[in-house]
């Protein structure tokens, strides 16, 4: 027993890894632990970009740079927006006070926006932008700390290619004719959470 907690022990040493202790119960604490860390991690490889998916989470499938995620019965909707990331676009979000949650964020030099919106039907729609990616969520109150924190994470470590970005515009693999996504812009009309799929939904389909 003790030579097994040794080798653990030395394991945690030798890789230089540190177990830092989260605040869950803060949205601020969650974003302002996770955002500030630099972490190389990945799981997922996209077209142009990589980035880690937490434990607990699972991918479920991707349509052009738009991902869709599951986690303890809720979707999550990762837009990745590697147009403004190859040039630099900044972010402006002017910070509300007419909604639940409201946060602009700039985090190891990476800029977003953290909007949480309550719902007549006791949901929140929560948009989480920073490091040109957006995560967009329709969740319970009971979930919502759980959605940031996993949140956090995915944004934080989403990994950029510019190589490959550079060719794939070259190639108008971005261009959509149908519909172009603005990650900078949040959704105001109702009709645009609307289309997010909750697990109940699915369920009784």
């Amino acid at each position: 027993m003790k030579k097994g907690l040794l080798i653990l022990c030395l394991m945690f040493l030798l890789s230089g890894c540190t177990i830092v202790r989260i605040d869950t119960t803060s949205i601020d604490n969650i974003i302002n632990v996770i955002l500030s860390k630099n972490n190389d991690l990945y799981n997922r490889v996209g077209k142009g970009y990589k980035y880690y998916v937490p434990r607990g989470v699972n991918y479920i499938d991707t349509t052009d740079l738009n991902e869709k995620l599951y986690s303890n019965g809720n979707y999550y909707y990762l837009y990745v927006d590697a147009i403004n990331y190859y040039y630099q676009k900044e972010v402006s979000y002017e910070e509300r006070d007419d909604v639940y949650y409201s946060r602009y964020i700039n985090k190891n030099n990476k800029q977003g926006y953290l909007e949480i919106r309550e719902l007549e039907n006791e949901q929140y729609y929560v948009q989480f932008m920073y490091n040109y990616a957006k995560i967009e969520a329709m969740v319970d109150k009971d979930s919502l700390n759980e959605v940031v924190l996993n949140a956090s994470y995915i944004l934080s470590t989403i990994k950029f290619n510019d190589d490959v970005i550079a060719l794939n515009l070259t190639e108008d693999y971005f261009t959509n004719p149908e519909e172009v996504y603005d990650i900078f812009q949040t959704n105001e009309e109702n009709d645009n959470y609307n289309k997010l799929e909750t697990a109940e939904e699915l369920e009784e389909e």
